[in-house]
């Protein structure tokens, strides 16, 4: 089952934001996330708010659903102006899920439409869909095109059968030139996703998966290690010892076969897990999390950031499609971040990006770190004298770690 939401405050009916979400509103990027829970099959290693078509009946239905994320898109831009932060460009719009393209590409532009209609994009807006390789064909992928949608995201994950199978994945990896080559057509970038350190995948194996990708000739490559989540039947398998657990110095092989092979092929880390043929073609919606920008997270499960309040929407979409029939906000809970707040995750997300964290933002304890780590070949000694916290490549491997230390009290 999907992991259960956060406890903390009760969102207010209205979904009414404090007037302080417009305090520096214009130096902060806003962007949309739609989530789409809809999944043909769950695969056996997730624990996203997703659903298949068996699990969901009445107002939680797929056919219905475009109409309920368009009522949240109203309700945003209502509360959004209400706050007054509601005249700020759009510059990113993410399709996530579950599997967007399992709706009918009407359906995404319905959504696009509507957000149109409340805010101005911006020219450069960048508009990307997460899809699976056999969910797409050549004219729904010219639809999105021609709606403004700019990149897709596909889940590759693995072009090893074996590998696919333990995640429970039912592509055909022959599939994904041929989604690539459509996508092409249709004039977008292209990302795909990769998964290591799967049980029973070999480094061999791996460097298949790496080769396979870069043969299509993607913009963009996210190289995810697989962590195993409670409650999942992937965690259930290897509980039972139907499966061998992962192993992080298998990972870490892995990790550093990627990034040498991924920059032998002309692509740059921008993030630690995400590579890209250049700036121009990292996935800017990403970066802006990273960065702390404002977002309104749209569907079941979705997480919202603005000017320092989060909060998340209730899971079920019938739940969440009976609030908005009834005019309420589907938030079920929010907090509101204080400055320690902010500082920890500030450091927890910038130290990933390639750009670094500026040094003098750090804590003194965080800034009595810097020596050892330049010592330890875990931060960039030349970034650091010139006051940017960057990481190596083995600091990319301890990135977690890392960040605890600069954190320490």
């Amino acid at each position: 089952m999907p992991s259960a939401l956060p406890l903390a405050d009760p969102a207010p009916a209205d979904g009414r934001l404090p007037a302080a979400v417009a305090d520096g509103a214009a130096d902060r990027t806003f962007s949309l996330y739609v989530h789409i829970p809809f999944c043909a099959v769950r695969c056996g290693y997730c624990d996203f708010n997703t659903y298949t078509a068996t699990e969901l009946g009445g107002g939680g239905s797929q056919a219905e659903y475009a109409a309920h994320a368009v009522a949240e898109v109203d309700l945003a831009a209502s509360v959004l102006a209400d706050a007054g932060v509601g005249d700020r460009p759009v510059h990113t719009v993410f399709f996530g899920g579950g599997t967007p393209t399992l709706l009918p590409a009407e359906d995404l532009i319905r959504i696009l439409d509507a957000a149109r209609a409340h805010w101005t994009f911006a020219d450069d807006v960048e508009i990307t869909t997460e899809a699976n390789p056999d969910s797409v064909t050549p004219e729904s992928l010219s639809r999105l095109a021609a709606a403004g949608v700019t990149r897709v995201s596909f889940g590759m994950q693995s072009a090893v059968p074996h590998v696919l199978a333990v995640l429970d994945r039912t592509h055909n990896p022959a599939n994904v030139p041929q989604a690539v080559a459509w996508a092409r057509e249709a004039g977008l970038d292209v990302s795909l996703d990769l998964i290591y350190g799967t049980p029973g995948e070999s480094l061999a194996d791996w460097e298949q998966s790496l080769d396979a990708a870069l043969a299509c000739e993607p913009d963009h490559i996210s190289a995810y290690a697989l962590i195993i989540e409670e409650g999942t039947r992937l965690a259930a398998r290897i509980r039972r010892g139907q499966v061998p657990d992962v192993d992080d110095d298998d990972h870490a092989a892995k990790y550093e076969l990627a990034d040498a092979r991924l920059r032998e092929a002309g692509m740059d880390w921008y993030e630690v897990s995400n590579w890209a043929r250049g700036a121009d073609h990292a996935c800017r919606h990403n970066v802006a999390y990273w960065r702390s920008g404002d977002w309104w997270g749209i569907g079941p499960g979705a997480h919202s950031h603005v000017g320092g309040v989060r909060w998340w929407n209730v899971k079920h979409p019938t739940a969440y499609a009976s609030r908005l029939a009834a005019g309420e906000s589907p938030a079920a809970g929010r907090e509101t971040l204080d400055p320690d707040t902010r500082h920890v995750e500030d450091v927890m997300l910038r130290t990933r990006l390639a750009e670094g964290l500026p040094i003098d933002s750090l804590g003194p304890v965080g800034r009595r770190q810097v020596a050892a780590l330049i010592a330890e070949e875990l931060i960039e000694p030349a970034a650091a004298f010139s006051g940017t916290l960057r990481l190596t490549g083995r600091g990319r491997l301890l990135a977690d770690a890392v960040v605890r230390r600069l954190l320490e009290d």
